[in-house]
């Protein structure tokens, strides 16, 4: 059974698939992310959503009806862990043209761009951002200035891969 105590160690990979596994075993990846995702100690919420990160596409669909939660989750943790590993669950969720939020698409630009950011958030932001402004050409139009007017300079290189990418993507 996974318990908030079991959630407070330091995990490894193995230990990260092991919790995915009985969550899956149990098929409750709804109440799993809810009953964990918002610990006040960031450590357990961290090794929850971790876990999560182990599921296929197919099974993080169970989590589309919490996908606000789990965005704004990102938009307010103070944890860089919780916010990356929320953001890479949203990334991997369905998004629609009526589901865009414009306080997550802000949120987006904002990341992608602080040079303060860790690089895996900077990237999923900007992939994020992109499959918004997707729905909206005048978006896009504003995506491609932004990631023009980024001092690359100052960036790793898997986010000036990224911004290589979707540059082509849009012009």
């Amino acid at each position: 059974m996974i318990t908030r105590e079991r959630l407070k160690g330091a995990y490894s990979e193995g230990e990260a698939l092991a919790i995915y596994n009985e969550v899956k075993a149990k098929g409750d990846f709804i109440g799993f992310c809810r009953q964990f995702m918002h610990d006040e100690d960031y450590q357990v919420a961290r090794n929850a959503l971790w876990g999560l990160t182990k599921a296929s596409k197919k099974e993080l669909s169970q989590l589309e009806t919490i996908k606000d939660n789990l965005i704004d989750l990102a938009m307010t943790t103070a944890n860089s862990s919780v916010r990356r590993l929320s953001l890479n669950i949203v990334e991997r969720l369905r998004m629609e043209e009526d589901e865009v939020r414009t306080d997550f698409l802000d949120f987006c630009f904002d990341h992608m761009t602080d040079i303060q950011e860790f690089p895996g958030i900077q990237s999923l932001c900007m992939k994020l951002a992109y499959r918004m402004c997707s729905f909206y050409p005048e978006l896009m139009g504003e995506l491609r200035r932004t990631i023009e007017a980024m001092e690359i300079e100052y960036y790793k290189p898997a986010v000036k891969s990224l911004r290589s990418r979707i540059l082509r993507w849009v012009l």
